[in-house]
């Protein structure tokens, strides 16, 4: 599976039906501007999945963050250890020369 097509996928689901400036008025609100109880109950269901879409998200991310922590520590222990290998073979050369 596409990890940038799902992440398009993600922000298309959390932004869907969202304008500038808030949600669209003709989904909180009757022609005579009053409140639907029916409108408002599919509004707050939409923003109960766009949270839930975003704790998602929030935790695949902090995965994501935690895998490539784990890799960056394990290079820096490689790094540390070449550096030490590296650092007895000059001196190994400098005996020699």
């Amino acid at each position: 599976m596409n990890p940038r097509r799902d992440n398009r996928n993600n922000r298309v689901a959390l932004f869907d039906g969202i304008e500038e400036g808030g949600i669209r008025a003709q989904s909180l609100y009757s022609s005579s501007h009053e409140i639907d109880e029916h409108d408002n109950e599919q509004a707050m269901d939409g923003l109960q999945d766009r949270v839930n879409l975003l704790k998602r998200l929030s935790g695949d991310i902090q995965e994501e963050v935690d895998s490539h922590n784990r890799m960056l520590d394990r290079m820096g222990n490689d790094m540390d250890s070449s550096r030490g290998i590296l650092s007895g073979t000059m001196d190994k050369f400098k005996m020699v020369c």
